[in-house]
Formats: structure tokens, C-alpha cells, sequence
């Protein structure tokens, strides 16, 4: 009986623990089995449904492509549309494959072979007048190594295709993939050549970035500080307004890109559209030029440059005179009605965003506006610069600046013996009137009107320095400065030059003494001949500045007015109206090619001498405003190497005058175009 209860209670004991080891047992198998089906799981998910997954994942990026807008009018004063956009279908392509260096270049064959058939289409079916193509052109509009554009992104591979064109690629886009005829539109300017200069041009954004404007742009989508409206972003090959009002009025012009919402995958391949948002056309922009004005101002200056080559002025010819700028600004609104550089050109030759090397020899040399930029028509130092010394334009304001200063008084008495002189005894510098003319007796009225030099330093130029010595430089360059003359006109032109002060180098001129001499008679300061014409309104209108207003109103596509231009004042100068009227009598300076003019009318003329090539030239300047009581329009004119004003710069200033008045009427009353028998008014 005990052996039985001794082997029994041992046996119990073995059991629970062979139980126990069953279960650890169980648990462990079990723990293995569960993480080897995690880890299959896992690499079929790292290995078998990885790719797709990712490619879901991806394929929530969505990109914005954008869509270019039509560009705004730019219209004259009357309607006329001076440069617009017109729809053009273009074909873009959008890369399909991976054809860049990092991937080795092995499907660069196939884009190459897409190239040749792109290009064989072109010369079969394309314009013939219309610019060709090259198959490196294709290539490199295809941009294979993604350095202007994303993978997604669309290039564009040719403008302005032609029916059959789109027909041909219409019909056959399987064989071209990832080709699309977008519409786009192509600019175009008034082939009659109306201010060019001041209407400006367009390039491509990429091909603008030497401009601080675009570069800036350029900087901010780089560095990812751009704007957050995709309408906003500017794209490499989108046409931008590169000089005069298209660079001006860009903003307003370009209106905002449409875009197309565009799913990519991992390799920044388009996987098709989601959306499309329409771009939104540019706002208009109505300029104050007026196209009839304006051809009749750059006719005259044309005709006349002609007749100074062959009719002698002084005695002699003046072939070199190749050159001519004016501008006419309305004394009361400050409207630019006119503003010519001549020779123009067409600026369609930059319809494409660029020009060709032909193009560009012939216009190199005039593109810029001479009306506000310094340049030289020729090879340097064979011609004067664009902008030329006032000469005796200068003498009412210095006039007014020797009244204003209490130097002279209106009824100042001073005996013209035909020179003046100053410096020190024994080493005086002479100066002489124009041809050494002796005038005699004369207040300051009559020095304005004969131009006397020598009243213009002995009772100017020296009693300044006399009264401020050295620091009379400054005090003569505050009015120049309140006049406009040195500082920016305020017109928002782009690249407007400020002008030259020579007065300012005294060490040039020898002494302070001698500047303020010199300056006197309008030897010490270059000017535009924007800011000539400011000067000729102030003097009109007694001493308010305007702004010169180029453009009067902006509309929107739907013709809403979205802003307008008022007068705009400056600054103000205030002299007593004795000395404005004294000034007043004294520009009326002989200009033979006035004969007839129906108006009362002020006009001062100038001839400034300057060396050029190591010989003395003489440039023609004319400033005048009509009607003289009630002034309504101001002009300024200067011809490089014309010889005398009243001769070379004169009567293309009464053209302009007689176009104003067909046009608007100098008294408020148009009269219509006038039948002549002679184009040409000879002086």
C-alpha cells in the first residue's frame, strides 16, 4: 500500500511539467510562425506591391502647367491699335520617356529619330516665308537633360504653324508622343512704325533676365519664394514687354497664365489632366501718342535730314546729320502727343521673342529711344551722342535765374560788344557771340532774342560766382534740378537718363568761374530731349513741372475703365510775373520756317558747339509753345550735326505744330488735313 502512494505522487509532478514544456513549446512555434508571415508580408510588400503602391502615392502630386494668356493692346490716343496679339497655334511636346545623360542616353536615338520626322513635317507642310528650322533647333527646344524644364513639363517646339501643319500633326499624333497644338497668340505692332522706341518690344522671360525686373522673378521661382497664384508664375518661354510701354505696363499688359492640374508619377512624368484653368486675357493699355501726330513728327524729321544733305546751311552741307528726335507735350495735361526717334525701324523683328543677326546689324545702332537715352548712331567718336549740349535754349532759364537771384533787373541796360571775358588778368578766356555778332544796347528780353552770349556771362555766369563763389555750382544746379533738367523727368520710361552736368567738373572746366561761364550760355549741361520739352512746358505754363503722361487709361478686355492718368505737378518754382513775362518777350528768335503760322507763339533756338573726332560740330536744338498768350503745346527738337537750330531743328517743329492743330486745333478747334503741294517746309 505505501509503495503504490510513494510512485503515484511522483508520477503526478512529471506530468504538469511535461504539460507546461508542450505549451512553452506551442507558444514559441506559434510566435515563429506569425513573424514569418510578416515577414513575407512585408517583402511582398517591399518587393511585389511596392512599385504600384508608390506610384499611387505619387500620383497624388499634382503640378500646375501653365497656359500662356493673350497679351493687352497697346492703343494710340484715337483707337488705333499700336501693338497686339492675335491667336496662333503652336506645338508643344511633352517627354514621354527618359532620354537625359543620367539615364544613360539610351533612348536619345528615339528623340533624335522624333526630331528628324518633326523636321521633315516642317519643311513639307510649313510656311514657306516662315523662319526654318533646324533639327539641333528641335533638339534643343526638346530640352532632352530637363536644364529649362521639368519632365512634366510641356516644351515648345514651334510657333505659328500653318494649316497644313496642324492638320498633318491632327491626324497623326500616335506617331509623335506627347505632342499637343496648344493656342497661343504672337505679337504684332503697327507696321506703319508709330513710336517704336516708346512702345517697346518683347522677348522671351528667359532671354530678359539681364533685367533687373525679370531676374528678380527669376530668383524668387528659383529659390521657391514665388507667388503662390499659379497664374502668377512666369514660364521660360513666355514673351515678356522688354523696353518702352511693354516693359512699362508689363504688369498690366500680361494678364494671368491658365493652367493644367497635372498628376505625375516618380519619374516627374505627366500621367494625364485633372483640370484646366483658362488664362485671363491682359488688361489694355491706351496710350497718349497719337498715331497721326506721331507720322507726320517722324516724317518731318526724316524729310529734313534729307534737305540738310543737300542744301547748304551757313555755307555748307551737313551729310553727317543722320539723326533727329522730338517730342511735343501738351503744356496743361503733360500727354506726350508725340515722341519720335528717327531712324525707326519695325519692331517685328522681334515678333518671335528674338532677332537674327542680320536684323540686328541694321538695327544696333537706333533701336533705343534718342528722345530719352544717351547713345551714339556710329562708330564711337565719329558722331555726337543722341543727347547734345542746350546751347542758347538755356539763356530764358538763365534769364530767369539772374532776375531770381537779383543779378539783373527787367530794365538792366548792357552794351553787347560781341565778347565777354573772364578768369585773371592777363589770362582771361575770351567768349564770343555766335559769328562774333555785336548787338549793341539791350535788356534781357533782347539778350533771350539775339542769344547773346557775352550778356549771358558777364551779367549770368561771373556776378553768380561773384556772389556765392565756388559754392555758385550748387546753387546754379538747384535750378537746374527744379527745372527738370539732370534729375528723371518722372515719365517711368525705361533706362530714362538723367543727363550729363559738366557744369559739376570744374576741374574740366578749368575753374568754378568757368563752369558757371560757360553754363551760362548752355555749354556745361546735356539734356534729353524728353526733359527739353518739360523744361519748354514749365516755361509755358510759369513754372509747374508736369509729369509727362504717356499712357491716359487702362481698360479691361471687356473695355472697363481699371485706372486713369490725371496731370500730375511735380514741383512748383515761383517767380515773380514780371520775370516771366520778361522771358516771354524774349523768345522770339527768327525762324523762317514759321512764316505763316496762324498763332502767337514762343521759341527759343539754339546751335551748341562741341568737338567730335577732334573737329568742332554744330547741333541744332529748337524749343517753342503755342498759342503764346494761352500755351497749349510745347516742343523740343535736336538734330545732331544739323548746324543751326533755326535752320536744321526749326521747321520740324512747325510740322508738328500744323499736325496739332489738324488734329486737335492749337485754339481747341481741329481743322482737318491741309492739302499741300511741298512736303517740305524749307527753312
Amino acid at each position: 500500500m505505501s509503495d503504490y502512494t510513494t510512485d503515484h505522487a511522483q508520477e503526478g509532478p512529471k506530468k504538469g511539467k511535461n504539460s507546461f514544456n508542450l505549451r512553452i513549446n506551442l507558444f514559441f512555434f506559434s510566435t515563429f510562425i506569425i513573424f514569418c508571415v510578416i515577414i513575407i508580408r512585408l517583402a511582398i510588400l517591399q518587393f511585389v506591391e511596392g512599385p504600384t503602391l508608390t506610384e499611387k502615392e505619387s500620383s497624388n502630386i499634382v503640378k500646375d502647367v501653365p497656359l500662356p494668356p493673350v497679351r493687352g493692346t497697346i492703343y494710340d490716343a484715337s483707337g488705333v491699335k499700336l501693338a497686339y496679339s492675335t491667336p496662333t497655334q503652336s506645338l508643344y511636346l511633352t517627354l514621354m520617356k527618359d532620354y537625359s545623360e543620367k539615364n544613360g542616353k539610351k533612348n536619345r536615338p528615339e528623340a533624335e529619330k522624333m526630331a528628324e520626322d518633326l523636321l521633315e513635317v516642317f519643311n513639307k507642310y510649313g510656311n514657306p516665308n516662315g523662319e526654318k528650322m533646324t533639327k539641333q533647333d528641335i533638339i534643343d527646344a526638346m530640352d532632352l537633360d530637363y536644364k529649362k524644364y521639368s519632365g512634366y513639363s510641356p516644351r515648345r517646339i514651334k510657333m505659328d504653324l500653318s494649316n497644313k501643319e496642324i492638320a498633318y500633326f491632327s491626324e497623326h499624333k500616335s506617331d509623335f508622343p506627347g505632342i499637343a497644338i496648344e493656342e497661343e497668340s504672337i505679337r504684332h505692332y503697327d507696321p506703319d512704325t508709330v513710336a517704336v522706341q516708346t512702345i517697346g518690344y518683347i522677348r522671351t522671360f528667359k532671354g530678359s533676365k539681364s533685367l533687373t525686373k525679370y531676374k528678380t522673378i527669376d530668383e524668387k521661382q528659383r529659390s521657391g519664394d514665388a507667388q503662390t497664384d499659379p497664374g502668377l508664375i512666369y514660364t521660360e518661354p513666355e514673351f515678356v514687354g522688354y523696353d518702352g510701354l511693354e516693359l512699362m505696363y508689363q504688369d498690366d499688359l500680361r494678364g494671368k497664365n491658365g493652367y493644367k492640374k497635372v498628376p505625375i508619377d516618380p519619374r516627374n512624368m505627366p500621367e494625364g489632366v485633372e483640370e484646366i484653368v483658362p488664362p485671363e486675357k491682359g488688361h489694355n493699355v491706351y496710350s497718349t501718342i497719337n498715331k497721326e501726330i506721331q507720322l507726320q513728327t517722324e516724317q518731318a524729321i526724316t524729310d529734313q535730314l534729307s534737305w540738310l544733305h543737300t542744301h547748304p546751311v551757313s555755307g555748307k552741307l551737313h551729310p553727317n546729320a543722320t539723326t533727329g528726335f522730338a517730342v511735343a507735350m501738351e503744356v496743361k495735361t503733360g500727354n506726350i502727343v508725340a515722341m519720335a526717334s528717327m531712324p525707326d525701324y519695325d519692331t517685328n523683328v522681334w515678333q518671335s521673342g528674338s532677332i537674327s543677326p542680320e536684323n540686328w546689324d541694321k538695327i544696333q545702332n537706333i533701336y533705343q529711344n534718342g528722345t530719352i537715352r544717351s547713345f551714339n548712331p556710329g562708330k564711337s567718336g565719329s558722331h555726337p551722342e543722341s543727347v547734345v549740349l542746350l546751347g542758347s535754349t538755356m539763356k530764358p532759364l538763365s534769364v530767369l535765374i539772374g532776375l531770381k537771384e537779383g543779378l539783373i533787373r527787367t530794365n538792366t541796360y548792357y552794351n553787347d560788344t560781341g565778347a565777354a571775358y573772364f578768369g585773371k588778368e592777363g589770362h582771361q578766356t575770351r567768349v564770343q557771340n555766335s559769328q562774333g555778332h555785336v548787338y549793341g544796347g539791350m535788356d534781357p528780353a533782347r539778350a533771350i532774342e539775339k542769344s547773346s552770349n557775352a550778356f549771358m556771362v558777364d551779367e549770368i555766369g561771373k556776378k553768380l560766382y561773384e556772389k556765392y563763389g565756388s559754392k555758385a555750382i550748387q546753387v546754379w544746379d538747384s535750378y537746374m534740378t527744379s527745372f527738370g533738367l539732370g534729375v528723371s523727368t518722372g515719365s517711368g520710361l525705361p533706362g530714362e537718363w538723367e543727363g550729363r552736368k559738366e557744369y559739376m567738373d570744374v576741374k574740366a572746366a578749368g575753374s568754378a568761374q568757368a563752369a558757371m561761364a560757360y553754363a551760362s550760355f548752355g555749354q556745361q549741361g546735356k539734356y534729353t530731349t524728353l526733359q527739353l520739352a518739360q523744361y519748354a512746358a514749365m516755361l509755358a505754363n510759369e513754372g509747374k513741372r508736369l509729369k509727362p503722361q504717356l499712357v491716359s487709361k487702362i481698360t479691361d478686355d471687356k473695355g472697363n475703365i481699371l485706372k486713369t492718368f490725371k496731370p500730375e505737378v511735380l514741383n512748383t518754382v515761383n517767380f515773380s510775373q514780371s520775370y516771366w513775362d520778361e522771358i516771354k518777350r524774349g523768345m522770339k528768335s527768327d525762324v523762317s520756317s514759321f512764316e505763316g503760322f496762324p498763332y502767337s507763339f514762343a521759341r527759343k533756338t539754339g546751335t551748341s558747339t562741341q568737338s567730335v573726332g577732334g573737329k568742332l560740330i554744330d547741333n541744332g536744338v529748337f524749343i517753342a509753345f503755342a498759342p503764346k498768350e494761352n500755351p497749349v503745346l510745347a516742343i523740343a527738337v535736336m538734330i545732331p550735326e544739323g548746324g543751326f537750330g533755326s535752320q536744321s531743328a526749326a521747321p520740324i517743329a512747325r510740322k508738328i505744330f500744323d499736325a496739332y492743330d489738324e488734329v486737335y486745333g492749337l485754339d481747341g478747334v481741329p481743322k482737318g488735313k491741309k492739302e499741300t503741294t511741298d512736303g517740305q517746309s524749307n527753312p
